[in-house]
């Protein structure tokens, strides 16, 4: 029974020290495991916030070069004007040239301009697409026929 007794503690005393080998090189993994996850997250943290600078880089040097369109496009429009004032003889196209070059300065500097309405009605009668009766006479007339 002694020996019953002392192969038990063995067999409990290599388990344990198995358990115990078992345990760290599994805490190791995890702990490996959740390094290498938070240096992805670091990664993906980088890149996206290098993404953001660029996506902002690329509007303001497109918004750069619009500005710089817009100025070219008016001295164009200027020289066109003073050319067209020096060296042709027609009153009425110098004025019509200046009233334009003018009206269309105006223009460009106008905001809050509406984009075109495809809900609205086609005839002055009807009514337009986002209207709560809009389709439902048409409806009506199928069931009243069927």
């Amino acid at each position: 029974m002694t020996n019953l007794i002392m192969a038990a503690v063995a067999a409990l005393v290599v388990g344990i020290l198995i358990g115990v080998l078992l345990g760290r090189s599994t805490g190791q993994g995890s702990s490996l495991r959740q390094r290498r996850t938070e240096q992805q997250v670091d990664e993906l943290r980088n890149e996206y916030t290098r993404y953001q600078a660029q996506v902002n880089e690329h509007f303001m040097e497109s918004a750069h070069l619009l500005r710089r369109f817009n100025d070219s496009y008016r001295d164009v429009n200027q020289h066109m004007a003073k050319s067209a004032t020096r060296l042709c003889n027609d009153d009425e196209l110098i004025h019509e040239l200046e009233q334009n070059s003018a009206q269309r300065l105006k223009d460009e500097r106008k905001e809050g301009s509406e984009p075109p309405r495809d809900y609205a009605p086609k005839d002055p009668d009807g009514s337009g697409t986002l209207a709560e009766d809009y389709g439902l006479k048409e409806k009506a007339k199928a069931k009243a026929k069927a």
